[in-house]
């Protein structure tokens, strides 16, 4: 039976490569000499690290804009607020949203079930399987999951006959 899976991942090596570029350009603009900012990625996300607030949202504008760059969606990056680290410095998380959670999966699933299209959605870990016999109704549910604008970066994965 014909299915695809609802994922949503991040390409680590392109953001790996935005968050380098990010802290290049951050070491060389003239209005980040003197406030020690820095960029790093480590498990729990991207931390932005400066000596001011306003030093910390214009270094999330940098790496914003070097990710979108990329390729990669703003939609997987959830910024908090900075917020003081000790001394005069501020901290900001930058936490990364990668796959499907439940709520997200639920509200698919019932997106798919109140259309007429007989398609099956299957939740299953932090993906959404949804399978049907024929391919057209398929692609009318990928058009229609594209339309509802989730605030999730979605991709559509293992198209199978």
């Amino acid at each position: 039976m014909p299915s695809f899976d609802v994922v949503s991942q991040l390409d680590h090596h392109e953001l790996d490569n935005a968050v380098d570029q990010a802290r290049r350009e951050v070491t060389q603009r003239f209005d980040f000499k003197g406030t020690d900012t820095s960029i790093e990625k480590n498990a729990d996300g991207i931390v932005i690290l400066s000596n001011s607030e306003g030093r910390c949202v214009a270094a999330l504008d940098v790496l914003q804009a070097k990710v979108a760059k990329r390729g990669v969606s703003l939609k997987a990056l959830d910024a908090g607020d900075p917020k003081p680290a000790g001394g005069n410095n501020y901290r900001m998380l930058v936490a990364l949203r990668e796959g499907v959670d439940t709520d997200h999966a639920r509200k698919i699933v019932k997106l798919l079930k109140e259309t007429k299209l007989k398609v099956q959605a299957a939740i299953q870990g932090d993906v959404v399987r949804v399978s049907h016999k024929k391919r057209d109704a398929l692609q009318e549910a990928i058009q229609l999951i594209k339309d509802a604008e989730y605030d999730l970066p979605l991709q559509f994965k293992n198209f199978r006959d």
